[in-house]
């Protein structure tokens, strides 16, 4: 493949407007992911339907998860920039058809849509990220894309609110318009790849039961214990049959030609720590986010931006330690570095549930801030350390499987995260109103997410102790360091 090779990270060097691109791109699902939130009443005043409103989040969050795995197989056969760019059209197509919804379920339908372009969007960006970067550069350059979250975590509620108030929440769908056709038009200009042309076998068969496997577990998740009982025979049903549709797909790929997941990434100590880790990453993310808000807002009294404003302390606190990750992992090596980031990320969980007691927003907005010190050094450093350890024809793979594994500890965060707040709650006579009920519910999440990343650091010990120049390969058919 050809790119450019000029130094420098900065805006203003050769792979400058290819960055910005990956930044405009990658805050098409950033401010997506925040900018709904706030608008919910005013959808729900408009097209009733209360009761439906958590599959919003849900059926984006699932189509977005079950389809990452295909486009980061097909990245590596067709290319990434055309995989990219199917992402944003659909997300285009999602967006326009969310803003002139006339239901309910015709924005929620429209919703997984846009959860199709978004599980192209996001994986394909810190993959051509990999591609143009050095392991050295690379976590500079990731600072910069976690600092686009960080940046949308304040605007994304904000304009939510601004639209919702002053014109009409179809504008929160609408604004997605002109960002996706200049972050297509600039990719489209700015980065160009030259991939060898010859036949591809697609596995078909493979990612019909990938998708459908996946999606029918990750539906049991998010729904078990709020749609249907964890032992109805929805829920069962939905595991069992998950579940074989798995045990099938494993058959197929054994003997599929270019299979969509190759098995061989479960044979590598390097690829199945950093997985891990990532589980560990979007449940402790999840798990933060979900209920920091409440936590606030109901022992406090907060308003919702205040609250907002306090969870957003973690993503700033991410960017922050992400770009100057690459200080740490060439100096004392992936691993270490992960270690560390793992120990600051316990010790700011820690802290909020030794000081849950108190409500404070200050208190909540230092631990998280040190939380995200903690996630920007194991997030950043774990994904180039497998990134860097395979060529250029499993880097897609390697990386959608990597953000894969966080939507999937998201998915299971919350209904492991949910079921231990509703149990405490479901306990008071006065519920989500009663301000002790919700600190009392809240303590127990945070505790559950200080056992989560204790969790994460056990997977960081099994990380194989190479140093960078160990795994960053030179050759595409070899193998990574162990």
């Amino acid at each position: 493949m050809s790119i450019p090779t000029s130094a420098g990270v900065g805006f203003r060097s050769e792979r400058g407007p290819i960055l910005i691109a990956l930044m405009l791109t990658t805050g098409l699902v950033a401010i997506d992911s925040t900018i709904l939130a706030t608008a919910v009443p005013s959808i729900v005043d408009d097209l009733g339907g209360f009761a439906q409103f958590p599959w919003l989040f849900s059926i984006y969050l699932l189509a977005q998860a079950a389809s990452v795995p295909v486009y980061a197989k097909l990245s590596d056969t067709i290319g990434r920039k055309p995989i990219v760019l199917i992402g944003i059209g659909l997300f285009l197509v999602g967006s326009v058809l969310c803003g002139f919804a006339w239901s309910m379920p015709a924005l929620i339908a429209f919703r997984a849509v846009q959860g199709l372009g978004a599980g192209a969007v996001q994986p394909m960006a810190v993959t051509i990220a990999g591609d143009i970067y050095s392991v050295a550069e690379r976590a500079k350059v990731q600072g910069y894309l976690a600092s686009v979250w960080a940046i949308s975590s304040v605007v994304g509620p904000t304009l939510g609110g601004v639209f919702s108030q002053f014109t009409s929440w179809r504008w929160i769908f609408f604004v997605n318009v002109p960002l996706c056709v200049l972050a297509g038009w600039m990719l489209i200009r700015t980065f160009h790849e030259s991939i060898e042309r010859r036949k591809h076998r697609i596995d078909y068969a493979g990612a019909i039961l990938l998708t459908l496997g996946m999606s029918l577990l990750i539906l049991a998740v998010l729904e078990g214990g709020q749609a249907w009982a964890w032992d109805s025979m929805w829920s069962i049903g939905a595991f069992a049959l998950g579940g074989l549709l798995l045990v099938a797909f494993v058959f197929v790929e054994r003997t599929a030609a270019e299979p969509v997941l190759p098995l061989w990434m479960f044979s590598r100590r390097l690829l199945v720590s950093t997985t891990l880790i990532s589980l560990g990453v979007g449940a402790i993310l999840i798990g933060l986010t979900s209920y920091v808000p409440t936590y606030l807002e109901g022992t406090i009294k907060v308003t919702p931006l205040v609250s907002g404003l306090a969870v957003a302390a973690l993503t700033v606190g991410w960017p922050v330690s992400a770009s100057l990750s690459g200080r740490f992992y060439l100096r004392i090596g992936f691993r270490n570095t992960a270690l560390l980031g793992t120990s600051i990320a316990i010790l700011g969980a820690v802290a909020l549930v030794l000081t849950s007691s108190h409500p404070s927003v200050a208190f909540v907005a230092i631990s998280c801030f040190i939380v995200g010190l903690g996630l920007g050094l194991i997030a950043t450093p774990t994904l180039i350390a497998a990134q860097s350890s395979v060529a250029w024809n499993e880097r897609g793979v390697v990386t959608g499987t990597n953000m894969f594994a966080r939507s999937i500890g998201s998915s299971v965060g919350v209904a492991i995260f949910g079921a231990i707040a509703n149990s405490i709650i479901g306990q008071s006579a006065d519920g989500v109103h009663d301000p002790g009920t919700v600190q009392g519910a809240s303590s127990a999440v945070f505790l559950a997410v200080a056992v989560v990343a204790v969790l994460t650091i056990g997977a960081g010990f099994a990380m194989p102790r190479a140093r960078v120049e160990d795994v960053e390969l030179s050759r595409p058919t070899a193998a990574p360091a162990d």
